[in-house]
């Protein structure tokens, strides 16, 4: 069985989907139509930066979804999936090629989804650092341990592959649980360049917006799984996908669970749409005995 899984922010950067635009008219037809949308110049973002304004949330989030459609639309060789994912805001990519949310309507929900994020970390100061070999029922434990000590919220926000979590909440809070980790003698804890603590309580503001936006939102029921960051698992009822999407901005990604769970289901391979490799680096830690490619480039320019 195939899976189709679609990346969340830090794969972007500057020049992302430039060799699509270029082989194809009807890519810059698509980057065009984005940039009439929203009303902002994202396809320039994309293909010329600086690097620092497309690290900005609300330009960074609709570039990767846009890269990973364009990617999906012109992949000749591209095959019926039997199941999707994506990592925190990859999420609304997979909804997208499973035909549970219309291009146009995700495009703008990414892009109120980074904006509305950049405006609760500004709201709400926050951050977010790499843990490397530590079990993920002790490190959630520390984070716990933290927080009641302290009063400083800090929480797992990705769990991506065994032994690699994403910890995330006010500077205080991450920095003393780096600090406990060290002693502990994890292999790495390296705080992460974010414009806010993303999947944890810090990002309510967020997650308010999003829901009044999100019920406004034609949503259908998907035509293949849809595995969820919340639950890890598939979702089908379209309250559920509402009330899920909301809840995924405060709470973490159960990414390793998902990969898992859909290896469970019969999946096999796994082909990652978009900017970098980093899916197919977490699901090959995670998984042995299957297949992760990934379409980043029109095939023809693919290195």
């Amino acid at each position: 069985m195939l899976a189709f899984v679609f990346p969340g922010q830090g794969s972007q950067y500057p020049g992302m989907a430039k060799e699509f635009a270029e082989a194809y008219p009807t890519a810059r037809a698509m980057m065009e139509e984005a940039d009439d949308l929203l009303h902002v110049h994202l396809s320039k973002i994309m293909l010329e930066g600086p690097d620092d304004v497309l690290r900005q949330t609300e330009y960074t989030q609709p570039a990767i979804f846009l890269h990973s459609m364009i990617a999906i639309k012109h992949d000749e060789n591209v095959n019926q999936p039997q199941a999707t994912a994506g990592h925190s805001l990859g999420e609304y990519t997979a909804l997208t090629v499973a035909g549970a949310l219309e291009f146009k309507d995700a495009l703008q929900l990414v892009y109120l989804r980074g904006t509305l994020m950049a405006e609760a970390g500004k709201r709400s100061s926050g951050t977010m650092a790499a843990i490397i070999g530590m079990e993920a029922n002790k490190l959630s434990a520390l984070c716990e341990e933290v927080e009641t000590k302290t009063g400083s919220v800090v929480r797992p926000a990705n769990f991506n592959s065994p032994g690699q979590i994403v910890i995330s909440g006010s500077p205080f809070g991450v920095q003393e649980v780096m600090r406990l980790s060290k002693e502990n003698g994890v292999r790495m804890a390296k705080e992460l360049s974010v414009s806010g603590a993303f999947h944890s309580p810090l990002m309510q503001y967020a997650a308010d917006g999003l829901r009044e936006a999100l019920q406004s939102t034609e949503i259908t029921e998907p035509s293949i799984p849809v595995f969820s960051n919340v639950t890890a698992e598939p979702v089908k009822d379209i309250e559920d996908i509402r009330n899920l999407l909301v809840e995924q901005l405060t709470s973490p990604v159960r990414w390793e669970q998902s990969v898992k769970n859909m290896y469970d289901m019969g999946v096999r391979e796994f082909v990652e749409y978009g900017p970098g490799k980093v899916l197919q680096g977490l699901i090959t830690r995670t998984l042995t005995g299957i297949k992760a490619t990934g379409v980043e480039k029109p095939k023809t320019v693919a290195a």
